[in-house]
Formats: structure tokens, sequence, C-alpha cells
């Protein structure tokens, strides 16, 4: 049976992207993401927030964590990414998050531009690596 795994959304960002660098030097970035979606109920608009979290690889990595800040909206391009571990205590914990292939920076948030005033780099789509769980 074939498979298939691609995630697409467009929301802002709920937090600054934190960067780090693996010990061979590759770049993440991770951030997290806030979807709405608007439906009605009855005679009544409701709205409901889906928060992602997103970790995004290399160069690209880099470029959001310079360009873009808390609000500001984006379009990602990724697949979901599974992980389990076991805490110091023995607790088992698990994490669905989505791995970005390509982030697209959309418009500005709240008038003004991420952390460099709104330029917008040229990016790429990063490799995917899986070598450092999180």
């Amino acid at each position: 049976m074939a498979s298939f795994n691609k995630v697409l959304l467009m929301g802002n960002l709920t937090r600054d992207p934190e960067l780090r660098f693996t010990s061979s030097g590759s770049a993440l970035a991770k951030f997290g993401l806030a979807v709405n979606r608007k439906y009605k109920a009855g005679e009544e608009w409701k709205e409901e927030v889906c928060f992602v979290d997103i970790t995004v690889w290399g160069k690209q990595a880099e470029n959001c964590a310079e360009y873009l800040s808390k609000g500001r909206p984006v379009f990602i391009d990724g697949r979901l990414q599974f992980s389990t571990w076991e805490t110091d205590d023995g607790q088992k914990r698990n994490k669905l998050e989505v791995v970005a292939n390509s982030v697209q920076f959309l418009g500005q948030a709240g008038g003004g531009g991420g952390k460099s005033g709104g330029m917008q780099p040229d990016m790429e789509d990063a490799p995917v690596k899986d070598d450092i769980p999180f």
C-alpha cells in the first residue's frame, strides 16, 4: 500500500523562532504556528484555533530565525513527524509536529516587518534532516 505524507498550513507564528545548531553544524529552527478555523454553528459563528509545532532545517532555518517573529503570517509546506521518548522519571511522551520543506513569508504582522524591518530573502527548499531528536 502506498503512503503520502504532506501538510500545507497557513497561519501566524505564536512565538519567535528558536535557532539551534546540531553537533555537525546543521541549523534548525523551531516555532509555533496558530491556524484558525471559522465555522457556523446554527446561527452563530464560532472560531477554533489549532496550535502546531514547526521545525525547519538548514539555511531556511537561519532565514526564519532572522526574518520572522511572533505574529508573522507564513505558509508552510511540509510533512508530519511523530516522536516518542521516555522522561527521566520513566513517563512515556509523544509529539506530532510538522517538519517544513518550505516556509513562505506572507504579509506583515501588525504593519511591521520581522526582526529585519520586512526584508524577505529568496527561500529555497532545505534538505530534510532527521539526525537529532527534539
